[in-house]
């Protein structure tokens, strides 16, 4: 996380990362006081940029649960302007979906090139930690683990090309291919989707499991 953020911006990361929290849970993350994080969160509130709702329970009083709203979600970096829906909408409908889905492949098949130009030839965990930073850097706010085996698990939380994603469902395979490319002796494999309701995409990638395999 950026140690230069503001309070109400990481108040937005954590909302973005953790979808709906308790006034608690949100307090967590901080070590300023709970008055001042809630003059904060009022304060967001006020500008659209979060929204709460009521949780009632069996057992105990109602309690509040904040959530980022389409303004808020949009406080994090978005391609939308570069590669707008519409566009490719209307491509569509003129050439048809064959020729919009070349394109698509046309524009990931890039990404993966520039990539790889900047990516090192070394091992695999210094290229694994060189393709994340890379991403961060385009507006892919993420965590990762390197689980025991080698393998590399990373959660995505917020995707930059979102809007097109949720409208082009081919934009999602392109990216495992693009992960396939940089890394064409692992296995690459997606459990969950943003843009099918998840709140983050989690992806492995395995750590040379196909040579592993072929030895």
């Amino acid at each position: 996380m950026d140690k230069q953020m503001t309070t109400k911006e990481k108040i937005l990361y954590v909302l973005k990362k953790n979808g709906e929290v308790s006034m608690k849970e949100l307090a967590s993350h901080f070590s300023i006081s709970d008055i001042a994080i809630r003059k904060h969160v009022q304060v967001l509130l006020w500008d659209g940029f979060i929204k709460k709702r009521t949780e009632r329970q069996d057992v105990g009083r109602p309690f509040l649960l904040y959530s980022l709203t389409k303004k808020g979600h949009h406080t994090f970096p978005n391609q939308y302007d570069e590669l707008p829906v519409t566009l490719l909408e209307d491509l569509q409908e003129i050439e048809g979906t064959e020729v919009v889905e070349r394109l698509l492949q046309h524009r990931k098949q890039e990404e993966a090139n520039e990539l790889l130009t900047q990516m090192p030839d070394g091992e695999f965990d210094e290229r694994m930690l060189a393709m994340i930073e890379l991403q961060q850097e385009k507006g892919y706010l993420m965590d990762y683990t390197k689980h025991e085996n080698g393998d590399y698990e990373m959660k995505i939380f917020n995707c930059p090309i979102y809007n097109v994603a949720s409208e082009f469902k081919q934009v999602c395979k392109n990216e495992k291919r693009l992960y396939e490319s940089l890394f064409p002796d692992s296995e690459v494999n997606v459990s969950s989707y943003l843009t099918e309701g998840a709140n983050y995409c989690s992806w492995v990638i395995s750590n040379n499991k196909k040579v592993a395999q072929a030895n």
